[in-house]
């Protein structure tokens, strides 16, 4: 029995360094480089999720941006379209005062139509040219609600830069 124990002994001995060797393998050849894949996969996935919020951060700052051109371009519209129409509205006055007081003088029995056109002319009712103080004062205006639309536009921008 003694030849057989050598032989088991021996068996036994080559089945555990084999197993010793197997797990060895294992864990070098199979556990340890699925870690690495594993934490590699974490670290791309942690990448991926930083990079679509700066992506998203960066496309919510760009909207933002555009909404607030878009809001400076309606303002600057609008104080020009303001403009216009109190320039056009001056003409219409004047031109209103300047036929009025032309029929005053036409009514008069002692003055020629042709003396009334010299001494009333009528100013057309858009595009005229108006007393200087007017125009200064509606260009000032003007002038004034376009400085507005700007630091309306800055404020917004330095609101979007700050967060």
């Amino acid at each position: 029995m003694l030849k057989h124990a050598d032989a088991i002994l021996k068996l036994s001995l080559a089945a555990g360094a084999l197993l010793a060797g197997s797990g060895a393998g294992f864990y070098y050849g199979i556990y340890l480089p699925s870690q690495d894949v594993r934490r590699q996969a974490m670290a791309m996935t942690a990448r991926k999720v930083t990079s679509d919020r700066q992506t998203k951060a960066l496309a919510e700052r760009a909207k933002r941006a555009q909404a607030a051109q878009i809001a400076y371009d309606d303002c600057v519209n609008f104080a020009d379209l303001s403009y216009k129409h109190r320039w056009t509205r001056s003409c219409q006055s004047l031109h209103d005062a300047d036929v009025a007081a032309y029929e005053d003088c036409a009514d008069d029995w002692f003055t020629t139509e042709s003396s009334c056109h010299a001494k009333h002319p009528v100013r057309p009712t858009k595009d005229c040219a108006l007393p200087g103080r007017v125009a200064q004062d509606i260009a000032g205006d003007r002038e004034q609600r376009k400085a507005q639309c700007l630091a309306t536009l800055q404020a917004a921008t330095e609101d979007k830069q700050d967060s």
